[in-house]
């Protein structure tokens, strides 16, 4: 079932964030690998496009986030690309190239803990420093009498 014209798709991807279909572009092309002389003759490969920095679905820190972690799927214009050609159907692999873009949103939307920087305690530093003199002090010890 095709929507109309005027009705659009949106996909839920998280609570907050739902992207258009409109922002998604797919093309299709030949895969490679196995698939007989099907493999020839069948657009089944998809190769998905996601204008990350200009979604307005998603907000700047997330994109932000996104981008970094598309890594070499992202083009200079900050565009990311997807490519699906695991299965041997262009449905299944539209599915997948979908569900892996949406995967990479939900990791990006995670917004990541900040660590705070916590300072050794004054009894564990003494430990450290006692343990260390000891040690020294072993080996001093093993030193034999020099002879002249």
């Amino acid at each position: 079932m095709r929507p109309s014209l005027d009705q659009t798709i949106m996909h839920r991807v998280t609570d907050t964030i739902s992207i258009d279909d409109s922002e998604l572009e797919e093309s299709f092309v030949r895969s490679s690998g196995p698939g007989g002389q099907n493999v020839n003759k069948v657009s089944s490969a998809v190769q998905l496009r996601f204008d990350a920095r200009r979604s307005p679905a998603l907000a700047n820190d997330v994109a932000i986030r996104l981008m970094k972690l598309a890594g070499s799927r992202l083009t200079k214009d900050g565009v990311i690309v997807i490519i699906a050609q695991q299965y041997r159907d262009q449905t299944r692999n539209r599915a997948d190239a979908r569900e892996r873009l949406f995967d990479l949103i939900r990791q990006a939307a995670v917004k990541p803990t900040v660590r705070r920087a916590t300072k050794v305690p004054k009894a564990q530093k003494k430990k450290r420093v006692e343990g260390k003199k000891h040690r020294g002090q072993i080996k001093a010890m093993r030193g034999g009498k020099a002879f002249d």
